[in-house]
């Protein structure tokens, strides 16, 4: 049976099938959560995979490469969230980045995932409220995918890093039941 979870916690620690990196178009090693992710996996042999991929990727793209180094997942989901400085509408991007990495975890025939609050950090811009707006678009994608899908069995974690974020996290999976 499906099931979303919210943790206070890194997306990078949690022991999955798979971990998102909030990745840029290129991805390119990068700040934050993308940072970490390259740290633990191995600078070198992640960035040669990531290589591999025809880039830039559009908002909202997802793909995969092998975890590397990393001992609690087999592989990482690269999703690439809009920046909301540059594009301030781009919520159905910000949903295609949660909804597009649950098709690739499914297309690869595993079923869990760890994400990080996308767009919710440098890429969050001008947005009042960008931890709770990232949540919202995961619990959306995640309703999405098991109504598309209803055999197919996957567990989310939802990872809010701060305090903060998760406080503005919980106050939207209130609001969808989950």
């Amino acid at each position: 049976m499906s099931k979303i979870t919210l943790l206070h916690a890194s997306c990078a620690d949690q022991t999955v099938d798979a971990i998102v990196n909030a990745a840029n178009n290129r991805l390119w090693a990068g700040g934050g959560i993308c940072g970490v992710i390259f740290k633990k996996a191995g600078l070198t042999p992640l960035q040669a995979a990531c290589s591999q991929h025809k880039t830039p990727l559009p908002d909202g793209a997802a793909v995969i490469t092998p975890a590397f180094n990393m001992t609690n997942a087999r592989h990482i989901i690269h999703a690439v969230g809009p920046d909301f400085g540059r594009t301030p509408a781009a919520f159905k991007e910000l949903f295609d980045a949660y909804y597009n990495s649950l098709v690739v975890l499914q297309e690869n025939g595993l079923h869990s995932i760890s994400f990080p609050l996308i767009s919710s950090g440098i890429f969050g811009g001008n947005l009042k409220n960008p931890a709770a707006e990232s949540a919202k678009q995961c619990c959306r994608a995640y309703c999405k995918f098991i109504s598309d899908y209803p055999d197919y069995d996957i567990d989310v974690m939802l990872c809010a890093f701060s305090p903060i974020e998760m406080q503005q996290a919980q106050g939207v999976f209130g609001q969808f039941g989950l």
